[in-house]
């Protein structure tokens, strides 16, 4: 390619030439690119709040456990501490029922504080109060590290409806599959460092210092997978939309 004088490609004035009404894709901004990465991660996310019950659902669930601890501490009673925990729980439900919005979170953390009340009652043990959510959060992590082995990561299991794209990554879009898979692995990594810290409080019977962790690893730890997951989709693939059927199905 030759210049003309004026610093002028000679085969961008020929097709000028050719094409009078031709104008150059103007490139894109700035402010636009800095505007479609904000909306990429406000989307991404959303999402993954979306999926975990944002900041409410996680209060829904940390806050009984701390009711516990400190009727307890007050009382010195299993069962004012259970029945107080469990009637928190209930107001969550009837609250979000009145306010017309998902109470999945909220039954979810009804059905644990209610089992784990039954069992504190029935032993006199205050410690085993926090047993059915330790059980929880090991056979969760062990099945977000099967998923994964097997190539369903629950990460995008959850997340698949919500982004439209259902169960495409796993094969029409590898890069997202990828993703997925790693954000699966870092959830095992960080929950599982709950049960680590809990247990051993459990098992010595420390009901004071296992409540009191209890609630303070309650929302840190899920912020910070939520965090990660986020940080992971931003660098993957976009979604692919999974395709309806005519029925809507």
């Amino acid at each position: 390619m030759t210049n003309l004088p004026g610093g002028e490609p000679a085969a961008q004035l020929d097709l000028a030439q050719r094409d009078p009404d031709h104008r150059a894709e103007p490139a894109e901004s700035a402010e636009a690119a800095a505007a479609r990465e904000a909306a990429a991660s406000k989307e991404a996310a959303d999402t993954v709040m979306k999926a975990f019950g944002g900041v409410r659902g996680m209060i829904d669930m940390t806050l009984p456990g701390l009711v516990f601890i400190i009727t307890f501490n007050l009382t010195h009673q299993v069962a004012h501490a259970a029945w107080a925990a469990l009637g928190l729980s209930g107001l969550f439900v009837v609250v979000r029922l009145l306010r017309r919005e998902t109470i999945q979170h909220a039954f979810s953390g009804v059905f644990g504080v209610a089992l784990g009340a039954w069992i504190s009652m029935k032993t006199g043990k205050a410690e085993n109060f926090y047993l059915p959510g330790l059980l929880w959060n090991v056979g969760y992590c062990l099945g977000l590290a099967v998923s994964a082995l097997v190539r369903w990561p629950l990460i995008g299991v959850m997340l698949g409806p919500i982004t439209g794209e259902m169960f495409t990554w796993r094969k029409q879009n590898p890069g997202r599959l990828a993703a997925y898979t790693k954000a699966t692995w870092a959830w095992v990594v960080i929950m599982g460092i709950k049960p680590m810290i809990l247990f051993p409080l459990y098992l010595a019977g420390n009901v004071n210092l296992l409540g009191w962790l209890k609630v303070a690893l309650g929302i840190p730890p899920m912020l910070l997978a939520m965090y990660v997951t986020w940080q992971i989709l931003l660098k993957a693939p976009p979604p692919i939309k999974a395709e309806l059927d005519e029925d809507g199905s």
